[in-house]
């Protein structure tokens, strides 16, 4: 973590505070009054229906050094005296000294981002770094325009690499991260669906992903999947800084980065490397999740991880011993009678539900295979027609069920009875109320089914798990 005398601090953000307070040390920063360390930093946020601000002193009475404080509020009586930072915004300030920190630091970053899959990509590649290096990585989601500048103010000193996830859900929110960050290496994942209601299209996410690219270091590498065709088109038009290269992953064959050959189970996936450039490795790597879009983003860390200097051997090893994934992605779990369950319940969007319905018609030996899909938001003014499509694109070759929840999945369902025709009725449900759905589906899994689970985030998609789980 951060350690600096006040006066640093203040010097780093902008800010100033009194020569009496100037020498006192500054270990870490924090926002929540709840999680606060001994000697931290307090960083008292605004927004629309809260201010920090109010916290303070209960923030300094808990054992917190300092506090930011922001000039356009008045300092209370319970506060004179106390040592303060005054600035004009304390967002800014907390993203100013982030940005000051992590030019300071020797650490090696690796930006990820993507429509779909920055997490589970930021999660292979620390497993793998991890073989070689003392990495520290994004903690859980925290990759927006808070979580970022607090996950690097995160990093001890001695890190060799951090790994930092960023997401967004407008334009220059990328840029503003990339920009404290300063990756040396910098990754996009794919360009999907999700955010349409605020990007307007594939183009504009395509446009907002490759932000990344603003804050690459001199002689970085920009690593992106070479299978969308908006970003082998939009890379080229990059004006990237001195010394910096690109280069592609991906499954066809025509990237820097494919598998040789792949195997699809339930709970994991198995591949080969082929390079473009120089080999094609004979040895096979196994990591514990299925999917081809996971081999993808797997094969992201094993361009990483080589452009580290690891081995082949370590590279193999970290994916396959290393990985902790972050919980519900495809995360496989057994139902109170063994069905098996993958709960892809974390988020959904049309890119993301397609990879995992193909993921379901791979997999084979289940008497039936379910898909359980609630609603994908934030999708804008086509939602209903990204819905229905989503359930023409189930059909009874991919899946013996689908069962839909929430007021856009009826257009799901209805998309899914044109798939299923005369046998529809039977094999398409579609529920208002997401107790009902779990307490019929419970009812009607046997022990040899498989179901995934998905939806957005705030269809709370894995309470139905839950219910399933539950002896």
């Amino acid at each position: 973590m951060i350690k600096r005398r006040l006066e640093q601090i203040a010097a780093m953000c902008g800010g100033e505070c009194s020569p009496a307070h100037a020498d006192i040390q500054i270990a870490g920063v924090g926002k929540d009054t709840r999680q606060l360390e001994k000697g931290s930093l307090y960083v008292p946020l605004v927004g629309e229906r809260f201010d920090g601000h109010d916290y303070a002193g209960a923030a300094i009475a808990q054992g917190a050094a300092a506090s930011l404080w922001q000039r356009s509020k008045e300092v209370p009586a319970d506060l004179d005296g106390a040592p303060l930072v005054f600035v004009d915004d304390t967002l800014a300030a907390l993203q100013r000294l982030a940005a000051a920190y992590r030019a300071e630091l020797p650490v090696k970053v690796v930006g990820i981002t993507g429509s779909n899959g920055k997490t589970t990509t930021k999660d292979m590649v620390a497993a793998v770094l991890s073989k070689k290096l003392r990495v520290h990585k994004t903690a859980g989601n925290l990759n927006n325009h808070i979580g970022l500048p607090l996950t690097v103010l995160q990093l001890d000193e001695t890190v060799d690499a951090a790994v930092l996830e960023m997401g967004m859900s407008g334009f220059g929110e990328i840029e503003l991260l990339t920009k404290i960050a300063r990756p040396d290496i910098a990754v996009i994942t794919n360009i999907g669906d999700a955010h349409l209601l605020q990007l307007g299209s594939r183009e504009g996410i395509a446009k907002a992903k490759l932000e990344i690219a603003a804050g690459l270091r001199d002689g970085g590498l920009l690593l992106y999947n070479g299978d969308e065709p908006l970003l082998r088109e939009g890379v080229p038009r990059l004006s990237l800084p001195p010394g910096s290269r690109t280069g592609t992953f991906g499954l066809s064959e025509r990237n820097d980065w494919s598998p040789s050959r792949m195997t699809i189970g339930a709970t994991s996936s198995a591949f080969g490397v082929r390079r473009t450039d120089s080999w094609d490795s004979e040895s096979e790597i196994v990591i514990p999740v299925p999917g081809q879009h996971n081999v993808s983003n797997a094969l992201a860390a094993v361009a990483v991880a080589r452009s580290f200097g690891l081995t082949e051997e370590e590279t193999a090893e970290g994916l396959s011993k290393g990985l902790t994934l972050t919980g519900m992605r495809i995360e496989p779990t057994a139902a109170y009678n063994g069905a098996m369950i993958l709960n892809d319940a974390y988020n959904a969007n049309p890119t993301a539900v397609r990879a995992a319905i193909d993921l379901v018609a791979q997999l084979q030996g289940f008497r039936r295979k379910w898909i359980v899909l609630g609603d994908m938001l934030e999708l804008g003014p086509e939602e209903a027609k990204l819905h229905r499509e989503i359930g023409e694109y189930v059909t009874p070759a991919k899946a013996d069920r689908l069962v839909a929840f929430g007021p856009l999945s009826r257009h799901t369902a209805d998309g899914a009875r044109e798939s299923f025709g005369a046998d529809a009725g039977e094999r398409v449900k579609h529920f208002d109320d997401q107790g009902e759905l779990a307490g019929w589906l419970k009812s009607e899994l046997a022990p040899d089914d498989l179901v995934l689970v998905k939806g957005s985030r705030g269809m709370r998609m894995e309470q139905i798990v839950q219910v399933l789980e539950a002896r």
